[in-house]
């Protein structure tokens, strides 16, 4: 029918809550509520909601608001000081779990080219969990989580030439023409971003001065979030990248509280709950046999150790306390939607069967799942 998406909606919305509530009761962040309340809406249990167009986009809009309202929340000085530690974070970030990914599929008989794939999909980090988790717990401006995210930009870029370099064997053979051009599109972005974050604080900053809390500053703001969004896209940048950007712009000019306001409503009340039931959606027993679900076991068990051991090592080595790398190593766990797109580029070039894509999407869904709990526990224990 015309108008199921309202239905469809409307159950988002309500039992995305009543599951956050009841998360939140029994002493787990929220957003873990929302996404079992994906699984049991989704393909995997009760089959309510299938994927759709108009689900992707809602949900793609969600979490560059996400991404955007962390953007708003950081702590500038404290990023600048921990460009270091968040580098060193997402190399080991990257280098264990790739050659984690790399031996369990090799072990499993997979060939060079396809092991190799499989250890670049365990590199990817999904942030948008870990930030929505550590904003709700009021983490996000602490030392350990400036670094998550700072160490998830710098992971997001190396993960990008990781692909190309991939995706260039899968053509035949290395092409450094390829890698060149995408790193070259990469620095053009970066250099781009610093030119129009640089304008649009100095642009915010003066319309604050002048007009103060007006909701034409917000509704500005949106816009510049969704432009650098996009203008990442164009340049092979993940879209949620450009919007973090967007926030880290913003965040110092002096009506960053009035947006981040505006904007908190907007996302809590629609577009996040829509993007917490799409990631929850991915979960698929199609494909599944013995030989599979014992290689999703052992592969998520990889997945959570190196990422959680690696980053926190590279914390460790930057002098880091005990329990912030403990914080760190579990806020770079969940692999969530970046995972899927880079899983689906192996489908497109044919290193991915439908057999293996059921298996990474159960080590998505599950560090998904277990980041917030992870953190959650991460900090209380701090505490």
């Amino acid at each position: 029918m015309q108008y199921d998406f309202l239905f469809e909606l409307a159950l988002i919305l309500a039992i995305t809550k009543a599951f956050g509530l009841f998360s939140r009761k029994i002493q787990l962040p929220q957003v873990v509520g929302a996404l079992f309340a994906g699984i049991l809406l989704g393909p995997a249990i009760l089959g309510i909601i299938q994927p759709s167009i108009v689900m992707t986009v809602l949900a793609e809009v969600g979490v560059i608001l996400l991404m955007f309202s962390a953007g708003l929340e950081t702590d500038l000085k404290q990023l600048r000081g921990s460009v270091k530690t968040s580098l060193v974070v997402a190399l080991l970030g990257v280098v264990l779990p790739l050659a984690g990914g790399f031996a369990i599929a090799h072990f499993f008989g997979m060939d060079l080219l396809k092991s190799i794939f499989i250890g670049v999909i365990l590199t990817a980090t999904s942030v948008s969990i870990t930030a929505e988790t550590l904003q709700e717990m009021g983490k996000l401006n602490t030392r350990a989580g400036t670094v998550i995210l700072g160490a998830a930009v710098i992971d997001d870029i190396l993960g990008i030439i990781l692909l190309s370099m991939i995706i260039s064997l899968g053509d035949g053979g290395l092409q450094l023409m390829t890698i060149g051009l995408t790193f070259a599109k990469i620095c053009v972005f970066f250099v781009l971003a610093l030119a129009c974050g640089f304008g649009a604080y100095k642009l915010f900053k003066l319309l604050s001065q002048k007009y103060g809390k007006k909701r034409r500053l917000s509704i500005f703001g949106l816009a510049f979030c969704f432009l650098l969004a996009y203008v990442a896209e164009r340049f092979g940048v993940a879209d949620i990248t450009g919007a973090y950007f967007a926030g880290l712009a913003l965040c110092s000019c002096k009506a960053e509280e009035y947006i981040q306001e505006k904007n908190t409503v907007l996302s809590y009340m629609f577009f996040s709950p829509i993007f917490f039931v799409s990631v929850g959606m991915m979960t698929s027993f199609e494909g599944l046999n013995k030989n599979t679900i014992l290689f999703a076991v052992i592969l998520l068990v990889v997945a959570i150790l190196t990422k959680f051991l690696g980053c926190g090592f590279g914390a460790w080595l930057c002098k880091y306390s005990k329990r912030e790398c403990a914080q760190i190593g579990s806020g770079m766990i969940s692999r969530g939607e970046v995972a899927i797109i880079v899983a689906a580029k192996g489908m497109v070039i044919g290193l991915m069967d439908l057999d293996l894509f059921s298996s990474i999407i159960i080590v998505v869904v599950i560090t998904t799942l277990i980041t917030p709990v992870f953190l959650k526990l991460a900090f209380k224990k701090s505490e």
